[in-house]
């Protein structure tokens, strides 16, 4: 079996190791190109990357797939299949069907929920209570491929995008290399996937990001914990940005009842406690519990740290 990979962040160097540890012949691995990271743009490979030439597997990285060059160089490689995992590319027609046993994705969501370029970010910002891994022939679409096998896990309630995508990337690995012998015989049959259950996840912005304080608690976490690794929430605090990392709803009605026998209601935005480690602002419904900040122009901060800097009776505002 020549496979040739392609794939680009952590959940698609997960994927790769797994195959280079099965004794899969992967041939070449196709990456995104590398990019500038961090507040000084230091010029960072792709994980898969990383991952392929610590195994001595090839590397290329072209800007586009959609071209005779593109698709002659996977072409001279005479795969028999095309893994792909987060690649971040559509495949052209004509090199999904280069090789014998064509095209598969691994893909981080339960097909057809969340198509596109972020299904473990929205699983998160919409709640669900699980999310999951499918493995599908790929073909011209987005992720509208016939599913070969699915694999579903509960989504924790204080999980983060990267602790989730690294569930999903181990789950992915395992579920990929029990799929691929079946496929190949032919016992694992493609099955079409439901349009009408069909539901899109696009590439998260940074606008997602801006929190709205008229909101409910658990959407607000939601947002936090789906978006902390990026763009990250924020909120406006005395004319700067502050970002939050963690949060989570308050357990009981306690912080709230006691600001509100001392101040009166506690409209949304408004710091109702900020001493002893905690650090409570309210939401639509209930307060909500950050757990680790970072004002603009300092350094992250735990609210054992900070929360006492936090003026109770004060407003955190909606960024415009």
């Amino acid at each position: 079996m020549r496979i040739v990979f392609m794939g680009t962040p952590d959940l698609a160097a997960t994927v790769l190791s797994r195959l280079i540890l099965e004794k899969y012949d992967v041939v070449l691995c196709v990456t995104q190109p590398d990019k500038p990271v961090g507040r000084k743009m230091i010029l960072t490979a792709p994980p898969a990357k990383v991952e392929a030439e610590k195994n001595g597997i090839e590397v290329w990285q072209p800007t586009t797939l959609r071209n005779e060059e593109a698709l002659q160089k996977i072409a001279s490689y005479e795969p028999d299949l095309i893994v792909t995992a987060a690649y971040g590319k559509i495949l052209p027609k004509e090199m999904l069907e280069l090789p014998k046993y064509g095209c598969i994705n691994v893909h981080g969501s339960l097909l057809p929920k969340y198509r596109g370029a972020a299904p473990v970010q929205w699983s998160i910002l919409n709640e669900d209570e699980k999310t999951g891994i499918t493995i599908m022939k790929m073909d011209v679409g987005m992720d509208t491929g016939d599913i070969l096998t699915q694999r579903e896990i509960p989504i924790g309630k204080r999980v983060h995008t990267p602790e989730l995508m690294d569930q999903l990337a181990h789950i992915g690995a395992d579920l990929l290399i029990e799929t691929i012998p079946g496929y190949i015989d032919g016992t694992i049959r493609p099955v079409p996937q439901k349009e009408e259950d069909a539901t899109m996840s696009p590439p998260i912005t940074k606008e997602q990001g801006k929190i709205s304080w008229n909101r409910p608690c658990s959407a607000i976490a939601a947002q936090v914990r789906a978006l902390s690794s990026w763009p990250g929430a924020s909120t406006m605090w005395k004319g700067g940005k502050l970002k939050i990392y963690d949060a989570c709803p308050a357990e009981d009605d306690a912080l709230l009842n006691n600001y509100e026998a001392t101040h009166g209601k506690a409209g949304p935005g408004t710091v109702i406690y900020g001493k002893k480690g905690v650090l409570a602002v309210m939401c639509e419904d209930m307060p909500l519990l950050l757990l680790e900040v970072q004002p603009a122009s300092g350094k992250r901060m735990k609210a054992i740290d900070c929360a006492h800097n936090f003026e109770v009776g004060a407003k955190m505002e909606d960024e415009e």
